[in-house]
Order: structure tokens, then C-alpha cells, then sequence
């Protein structure tokens, strides 16, 4: 039996319910998944670091959460009594825990502070309303009284979009406001309340013949990483993406009606499939972030749910590049998306055949003879759905692209190891943070013509600081272009060393032909480089539509979307 070396203490166990950590720690809070020998190997060759330097974890963030006086509650008893007429007392907290969790989101700035018992700016009074009666009230009281209104969803923001940085009032939507407000077979939509949490509705509709006699089961069709601690408010106010957003659409896609309350009124969008009638407003409210008014509930398209009909492929590319080709023309040709497509770029494959044990000197040596060559492959993975014929054809006609590309077929093993980790990945973040290694994302969507430049501009800043893992991926598709995914890992003094390292990738994203965000939304963190992105024209209508719904500026302010 081959014998095991030193592997890390890692933490398996839950977080004190008044700790920082329960705070900042990724789901749920007695579900763990720890690196494996093999990636363990990877970090320490990576970051120069021995067994020594994992034996002694870091700012864990155990410390109960004790505010500071220096953090005083800015609202008088009165306005406090205000809000508890309207929800009641027991929707009304404003102790130091409930304060610092709720005006928290899951950016590493956020992390790096709550490790060291850091709060920033917090809201003053958190508020649950129980339904769209709640809110009416809690907006109009609000405006009279110019009091800041936030917006809680999931808390898996990564843009510090609900951080209340004017302090003022967090509403928290997922306690009360998680009901189905009318499942339609015949339209085939389904309307549901702002802060119905991802796995509920997915469970409803999957369960629609059982709950609602409906003749099919149905899907909701989006599943981002966050999917499920994000809720579908959260999803359409940042204008998410799912990995399965190639098939069925980002979650904006899905939209067919939107309800919202705000200052200067409530408004409901209608629900036809398609109008004619000028611009639609129930665009104009999408990827609002909160700013223009509270999203109450939401009409999504709806899909029939098939999982027997879905058909697994992988294949290894000689290049990054190749396989790019293969996946734009696999978006042009007009035949059906697949539901998951992913190409991962050469380190990303890299790092991901290391980590799973896929490498051999064997295979190594045939892989090379046959031209996939390490440090230049590419691994591309994915399924198709729909009805049976559809998936089997759309499957038929990816091998044949994939083929004049000098794939190589695999398996269906690396699409079931991803299918079984694409919601636990980010699990791994506290080991890393426990011993020094900061990990984090950014995202951008631009098209074919520049995808490569950027990719290789980005890859090249990134690699440019020492001691660096950069793995990339594309992972959502349109017959125009594709959005490019950079994960990277390294080593940091300060978090303001963090921040401006962070924000050079940004700013080389867009320097070099990338937009600003593809689905995680802007928030407060990219908000000061909108204006020169979008151009001062688009911004004054932005504007315009926040003054016209907001006035006197209460919702999400403190520079949501470069708004203010």
C-alpha cells in the first residue's frame, strides 16, 4: 500500500454560528472539499512552500463578531420603530452579527478583512420583509425619510454590489419572499418572488407533474457556479450566466415579466412573449444591481427537463487555439448548442489532468507521439440536451467539427469528475486563504476576432508577477463570440497589493478588446471604470433612468454601476 505523505490539517469543521468565519466561509457551513495530494504538490512546487509552512493556518476568523462603538447605529429609535410597525419586530435585527452578515458579499477584499475581524461599512437596521405589501411601505418610509435601502439576495455577490456603503437599511429577500406565485404549463413560464433560492425553484419545476399535475417536468435551465446559495433576484439584477447558458439562454434570456417597487412608484412589466410597443423597459431593469428600485418578482421562460436524453463529450486539442475554432464553429454552424460547453486553455488542462490523476509517462508518451504536446493542449468538455434525436444529432455533428480540428476523443469520465465538482469547487477557497493563497475570478465576454488577443494580453499580465497560477476557460458561447474565465492563484503581503494587482487584470481585459464584466455584474468594484467603457452618452441614460425611478437616491447608493 503506497504510502501517503504529509497532507494539511484541513478544517472539517463547522464555523461558530457568531463567528466571522460563518460568515465569510462558501456554503454550507458543515460541507467541505479539501485539495488532494496531488493538488497539495502542485501548490507547494507552485508557491516555493514545504510541509513546514502548512501547519499553522492564518487569520482563521474564529473571533465572535463584536462591532467596534466606533460602528454606532445611524438610525434614531423612531425610525427603527418605523420599519418594525411595518414587518414587526421579530423581521427587525440590529445586533452586531446579523449587521456585519448581511452587508457582506464573497469578493476577497470582504474575505481578507473579515479574517482579520474587519467589518468596513455595514448597514445600520437589516429588515425581512414577508411580501410585496412589506416593501411598498418600506420604500415609500424610506424615501420620506431618506434612509439608504439595500438589497440581500444570496450574499455570493463578487463586486460589492449590496455593500451598504451609506450605511441604512439591508432587506434580506430570501426569508420570506421564496414563494411560486403561478406556474403556467400552457405558456410554459413559471412566476416566482425575488429571493427564491436556486435548488427550490429547480426543485419545483422538476417536480411540476407531482405539484402542479403538469403533463412534463421542467428545468429552469441556469445554473451558475452560486446556484445553490444565489437567488434568481440576484441572478437578473447582476445579468448572470449559468454553465449551461449556451443552450438556454443567460439568466436575461429568460426574463419574460419583471415586478419592481421603487421610489417613484411600482411597475410591472408585461408578459408578452414578444412586443412592438418601443423600447422595453423590462430591459431597461435588468443588470440594475438594486439601484433603481426592489425587484418583487419575476415571469422566466421555463424547459422541459430531459436529463436521459443528455449526451457527455470530451475531447484533447493540440492547442488552445484549435480548440477555439472548433467551439466557434460549433457556435456558427446552426445544427444546436450543446448545454455545457468548456475549453479549458493549455495550464488550466494543465493543472486539471494533474489534479485528477490523469497523467501517466505512458500516456504522456502517446499523447506526444500523437502531437498533443504538454504545455500547449487544450481539454474540451461538455453535454448536449434537449429532445432525443436534437442532443444525439447535436452530439453527432460536435465529434465531426472536433475531428477536422485534430481533436482527440476521450471519455465521458472528465465530464462526469466536472458534474461532480462544479458546485464544490469553491469549497477549496478556505484551505487556500487558512495557509496564505489567495485565489479569485474575473470575467470577461468579447467576440471571436478578439478573443485570442485577450486571452494572450491578460495571460501575459497575470504571468508577469511571480509565482502565479492563471487557468483559463471559455465556457459560454454566441455566434459572435464567447466569454473568456481567469482564475488565479498567488501570494499576497497587503490587500492593497491584492487590489491593485486585481484591478491591472481588469484594466488589460478591457485595454485589450474584453468588456468590462460577462456575469457577475459590476457593483461597487468595477463601477469607477464604467464611464470610459460604456462612453458618457449610454451613461447619461443610465443616469436618466436613475433619477426617474430614484430621485432622491436611496436605492444601493454609494456608486452602484457608476451611478452616482
Amino acid at each position: 500500500m503506497k504510502k501517503q505523505g504529509f497532507q494539511p490539517d484541513w478544517r472539517n469543521t463547522a464555523p461558530e454560528a457568531s463567528s466571522f468565519r460563518s460568515i465569510f466561509k462558501w456554503g454550507a457551513s458543515a460541507t467541505f472539499k479539501h485539495p488532494n495530494e496531488r493538488l497539495y504538490a502542485l501548490l507547494k512546487e507552485t508557491f516555493s512552500l514545504s510541509d513546514r509552512d502548512f501547519q499553522t493556518r492564518q487569520n482563521q476568523g474564529d473571533e465572535a463578531v463584536v462591532l467596534n462603538p466606533a460602528v454606532p447605529m445611524r438610525l434614531s429609535v423612531e425610525q427603527v420603530r418605523l420599519f418594525e410597525d411595518i414587518v414587526g419586530e421579530n423581521n427587525v435585527e440590529s445586533g452586531d452579527y446579523a449587521r456585519v452578515k448581511f452587508s457582506s458579499g464573497k469578493t476577497m477584499e470582504e474575505i481578507h478583512q473579515l479574517r482579520s475581524s474587519a467589518v468596513g461599512r455595514i448597514c445600520d437596521l437589516v429588515v425581512h420583509p414577508r411580501n410585496k405589501a412589506d416593501i411598498c411601505q418600506i420604500v415609500a418610509c424610506a424615501n420620506r425619510q431618506k434612509i439608504p435601502l439595500y438589497v440581500y439576495g444570496g450574499g455570493t455577490s463578487v463586486t460589492l454590489a449590496p455593500k451598504p456603503v451609506k450605511g441604512g437599511i439591508t432587506l434580506v429577500m430570501a426569508t420570506h419572499m421564496n414563494r411560486v406565485v403561478e406556474f403556467n404549463e400552457t405558456n410554459q413560464t413559471i412566476t416566482v418572488e425575488s429571493g427564491m433560492m436556486g435548488p427550490v425553484l429547480e426543485d419545483f419545476l422538476n417536480h411540476a407533474p407531482t405539484l402542479y399535475h403538469a403533463r412534463h417536468a421542467y428545468t429552469c435551465g441556469h445554473f451558475p457556479q452560486s446556484f445553490e446559495f444565489s437567488t434568481v433576484g440576484g441572478w437578473i439584477v447582476t445579468k448572470g450566466s449559468g454553465q449551461m447558458s449556451s443552450y438556454y439562454g443567460d439568466a436575461c434570456d429568460m426574463v419574460i415579466s419583471q415586478e419592481y417597487v421603487a421610489p417613484s412608484g411600482c411597475l410591472k412589466t408585461l408578459d408578452y412573449p414578444s412586443t412592438a410597443t418601443g423600447p422595453m423597459v423590462n430591459d431597461m431593469l435588468k443588470g440594475s444591481e438594486g439601484a433603481f428600485g426592489v425587484l418583487v418578482s419575476v415571469t422566466l421562460k421555463i424547459f422541459r427537463y430531459q436529463p436521459e436524453n443528455r449526451r457527455r463529450f470530451s475531447y484533447l486539442f493540440p492547442s488552445f487555439t484549435d480548440g477555439i475554432s472548433a467551439c466557434r464553429e460549433i457556435s456558427q454552424s446552426q445544427f444546436g448548442m450543446p448545454s455545457v460547453l468548456r475549453i479549458s486553455d493549455a495550464e488550466e488542462t494543465w493543472v486539471g489532468l494533474k489534479q485528477h490523476g490523469l497523467e501517466s509517462r505512458v500516456l504522456e508518451r502517446f499523447l506526444a507521439y500523437r502531437g498533443y504536446l504538454p504545455g500547449k493542449r487544450s481539454l474540451m468538455i461538455g453535454h448536449t440536451e434537449g429532445e432525443r434525436g436534437f442532443s444525439k444529432n447535436v452530439r453527432k455533428m460536435i465529434g465531426k467539427i472536433c475531428k477536422r480540428y485534430g481533436a482527440l476523443p476521450l471519455s465521458g469520465y472528465p465530464v462526469r469528475k466536472w458534474e461532480k465538482s462544479k458546485f464544490a469547487d469553491p469549497y477549496l477557497r478556505e484551505d487556500l486563504n487558512d495557509f496564505g493563497i489567495w485565489i479569485d475570478t474575473l470575467e470577461t465576454g468579447l467576440t471571436w476576432a478578439k478573443l485570442l488577443e485577450v486571452h494572450e494580453q491578460v495571460r501575459a499580465y497575470i504571468k508577469a508577477r511571480p509565482q502565479t497560477l492563471c487557468m483559463t476557460h471559455c465556457s459560454h458561447f454566441y455566434p459572435q463570440g464567447a466569454n473568456l474565465y481567469f482564475i488565479f492563484l498567488s501570494r499576497f503581503a497587503t490587500l492593497e497589493e491584492y487590489k491593485t494587482f486585481q484591478m491591472g487584470i481588469v484594466e488589460r481585459i478591457v485595454k485589450s478588446g474584453g468588456s468590462l464584466s460577462h456575469h457577475h455584474g459590476v457593483g461597487k468594484m468595477l463601477a469607477p471604470l464604467m464611464e470610459k467603457h460604456l462612453g458618457k452618452e449610454q451613461m447619461d441614460v443610465l443616469r436618466a433612468l436613475k433619477a426617474h425611478f430614484d430621485p432622491q437616491n436611496i436605492m444601493n447608493p454609494g456608486g452602484t454601476l457608476g451611478l452616482d
